[in-house]
């Protein structure tokens, strides 16, 4: 059996740290980090579905960080947020690609019977835990709201 995320989360950060590869380790502590404040939190052992929706929203606020940075002139913040991302991006799923996310997409909205912009959120329920790290649920809905206009 494969080794589950967390434990390779464990054995990335020691690896790090013997290496001492600062920056690789600081954005590891933060996703262990993260990891473990959701686990006390909710007083639950978190399955790799659940880290991967963890990492998801961590590559989301990161992105959201860039655009600001960027559009402020703080170059040197968008490289750490970048360099962040390409770390935590070698814990995700590998991507969809269009036209699985496009028959994804197409099965969805016929097994919910979708027609109006009035369905899309019953298409959205059924896509999002398939999708969850494998696809930018942004573009994801924007591709049903095309479908379905």
């Amino acid at each position: 059996m494969s080794q589950s995320l967390k434990q390779q989360l464990k054995a990335n950060m020691i690896a790090a740290m013997k290496s001492k590869d600062k920056p690789r380790l600081g954005t590891i502590r933060l996703i262990n980090s993260a990891i473990k404040q959701r686990e006390v939190d909710e007083r639950i052992e978190l399955t790799d579905e659940d880290v991967v929706v963890i990492l998801d929203k961590m590559l989301k606020q990161r992105r959201e960080s860039i655009r600001q940075y960027t559009e402020h002139g703080r170059d040197e913040l968008a490289a750490q947020e970048e360099f962040e991302i390409t770390v935590i991006q070698e814990y995700m799923p590998e991507a969809l690609s269009e036209a699985e996310i496009q028959q994804m997409i197409a099965d969805a909205m016929e097994k919910t019977g979708a027609q109006t912009m009035r369905d899309m959120g019953k298409v959205m329920e059924i896509l999002k835990p398939k999708m969850q790290g494998k696809a930018d649920m942004a573009v994801v809905s924007g591709l049903i709201k095309k479908s379905l206009g």
